[in-house]
């Protein structure tokens, strides 16, 4: 068996582990020692009243749990004045009296989370039958300690006396009154276990342990009485708010009880844990969304992964907290994806369905069954936590779509411009790859006599170097004009994914005639008057023209796909000889009879040569019910 290191020891009999409160890598920190060393006894920073309803709730793991101890009520004479009970006086007038009324000092509750280490210790001790110790000061109302502190993730590299000490002068000494009380009757509760216990381990907060040690070692210990206080009451706690009651996320405490119950390997949680939230995060958005996510590729999580550690590095931790965690999301993935990670991040999976009994927590708060709220302190603070707000954009309810489906003007529809413009200026750059693709077929190579025209051919070059001459590249103008543009998003597509088709005009000279096939706006409501939607293909001719609609017209029938149908209407209604094509393959032989038919060329642009994050952006496009709805679009179309 090893030997306890010094630095960590009161007494000969004594062994003191410090810890944060709330952190997973402590727990582990109390698991490993109740593991490698042998103790008869565990002595614990909670009051004797906490130890019925704590150790109850304990063997309830991992269900989650609360004991909350109220505190006594107190009255204080500076209320306002009330009439009291009349009282005649010598002058035969009524006079007024004082009335007391209570004072509302927080509650006090121990959070019985699996991450705990105190929570920690006595689950060990119970599995082990060793006996527990409850050893702090009865107190009411009860005074929190906390401090700004190192990130427990140095544990994973250095030893728990290596980490106490170098954090040990950073440490404040208490101020007296009760946080004083409490440390110097805890150092004499210790002196009495140390005559009826061999080997006392002691889990204490980090802040406390050096003057615990130094009234323990001083020999001069007056103790105060304890105060009289409620008996703790164990309670469920909402699934909703356990994000208020766990230290670490409750995304990251599941996994930490999954790796306890299939007895996985959980030392690297606090990290691997990161990447299972952003990757749970990933499966239900593409669950929600479908066709229409976001791509969330690998290479996209990694720089997702990378930026929450530069931020948690700017804010002096080692470990992210959910507000760093939502910013890298939003930023790099968009609003949609960091709204799943966050619902992912409050998941719990061994919790329950609430009950009647069930209290709701908040900031520093709590809602009991019977509606009342209150104040509370930990009884097992953590460190100082900063609460910040974030802006995401959230889902409508299913009555709020179905309200807004039921008031749709069927006759009534536009786009949303700043789409228009994305759209219109991806069009311009199909035109000009399109352009660049027709020069290319024209170049011609030639002797290099007076001038290099337009750059040397390093091919031709190497082909004849027999020939010690230099060959130039030559692009001649580009001939004939590109007014017509074909984007095949999904081919082929699946006509029953795409019911929505129609053919839209232009509203200035700088958008085009558009006709296309999508997905059924209606199926998709994201606001009053707004409908989403995804493109499948879609047929550009600019300058702007008036055409028949091409779903409805007769002349086009012949065709039997509604790919087929948009090449058609682009090779009929277009003035130039080329048409240019946006897809995955190139054009088969089937779509180059078409062409050849109308006397056109088709000018093939790879969909892959253009990012996909740019292209699933350019797909979705939202249907707005009236113009009058682009005052408000912005407020409610997701930040992609």
């Amino acid at each position: 068996m090893k030997e306890i290191p010094e630095v960590l020891r009161i007494g000969d009999r004594i062994a003191v582990l410090p810890v944060t409160h709330g952190s997973g890598e402590c727990s582990l920190a109390v698991r490993r020692w109740m593991l490698e060393y042998r103790f008869d006894c565990v002595a614990l920073p909670l009051p004797e009243s906490f130890r019925a309803p704590v150790e109850e709730a304990v063997l309830r793991l991992p269900k989650p749990g609360i004991v909350i101890q109220r505190t006594a009520p107190r009255y204080s004479a500076n209320s306002p004045q009330q009439w009291a009970q009349p009282e005649w006086s010598e002058s035969a007038e009524w006079e007024t009296q004082e009335e007391e009324e209570p004072e509302n000092d927080p509650y006090s509750y121990v959070p019985i989370d699996p991450c705990q280490p105190v929570i920690t210790a006595i689950r060990s001790a119970l599995g082990e039958h060793i006996p527990r110790a409850y050893v702090d000061l009865e107190t009411d109302p009860f005074q929190p300690q906390t401090a700004i502190l190192p990130d427990p993730f140095a544990l994973k590299h250095v030893s728990p006396e290596r980490y106490a000490a170098a954090i040990l002068p950073s440490i404040p000494r208490p101020p007296d009154g009760q946080p004083r009380d409490r440390l110097t009757h805890m150092a004499a509760q210790l002196h009495i276990l140390s005559q009826q216990h061999q080997r006392i381990l002691f889990v204490c907060s980090v802040l406390h342990w050096p003057w615990i040690r130094e009234l323990y070692q001083s020999n001069q210990i007056e103790t105060t009485p304890g105060a009289a206080v409620e008996t703790p009451q164990s309670y469920d706690v909402d699934p909703r708010s356990l994000t208020f009651l766990f230290g670490e996320l409750p995304f990251i405490t599941g996994l930490y009880e999954r790796a306890r119950a299939e007895l996985e390997d959980d030392e690297n949680l606090s990290i691997d844990g990161l990447k299972e939230l952003l990757l749970a995060g990933r499966d239900a958005y593409r669950k929600e969304f479908g066709r229409r996510a976001r791509p969330t590729t690998p290479l996209l999580l990694s720089q997702c992964v990378k930026y929450i550690r530069n931020l948690s590095l700017m804010g002096r931790r080692m470990t992210p907290d959910l507000y760093t965690i939502l910013t890298a999301a939003k930023q790099i993935l968009g609003d949609p994806f960091a709204l799943h990670v966050v619902e992912q991040a409050s998941e719990y999976p061994f919790s329950r369905p609430p009950t009647g009994e069930s209290v709701v927590l908040g900031i520093d708060q709590v809602r009991f069954p019977d509606g009342e709220v209150h104040d509370l302190v930990n009884r097992l603070p953590g460190p100082a936590a900063l609460w910040r707000t974030m802006q995401l954009q959230r889902r409508p309810t299913r009555e709020e779509s179905d309200k807004w489906k039921f008031s749709w003007n069927p006759f009534r529809q536009c786009s949303f411009p700043p789409e228009d413009v994305r759209i219109e200026n991806f069009r311009a750059r199909i035109f000009d790859r399109a352009h660049a693709i027709i020069g290319n077929d024209l170049a011609r190579t030639e002797k290099f006599t007076t001038s290099v025209k337009d750059g040397i051919d390093i091919r031709d070059t190497l082909r004849h170097w027999y020939d010690k001459q230099i060959y130039v590249r030559v692009n001649p103008p580009t001939r004939g004009q590109l007014d017509a543009c074909v984007m095949l998003f999904d081919s082929p597509a699946d006509p029953r994914d795409y019911p929505w088709r129609t053919t839209w005009f232009a509203e200035n000279d700088n958008e085009s005639t558009m006709a296309f096939y999508a997905t059924d706006f209606r199926q998709e409501m994201v606001g009053p008057g707004i409908g989403l939607s995804v493109y499948g293909g879609a047929l550009f001719l600019f300058p702007p023209m008036v055409i028949p609609d091409i779903w409805t017209d007769p002349r086009l029938d012949f065709v039997d796909s509604v790919e087929e149908r948009l090449l058609a209407a682009a090779c009929m209604y277009g003035r130039g000889k080329q048409i240019a094509l946006v897809s995955s393959l190139p054009p088969g032989a089937g779509w180059r009879r078409l062409a050849r038919r109308y006397k056109k060329q088709l000018v093939h642009v790879p969909l892959a040569s253009f990012s996909s994050v740019e292209v699933q952006q350019l797909r979705m496009v939202h249907v707005l019910n009236g113009t009058e709805v682009r005052s408000y679009a912005a407020d409610f179309i997701r930040k992609a």
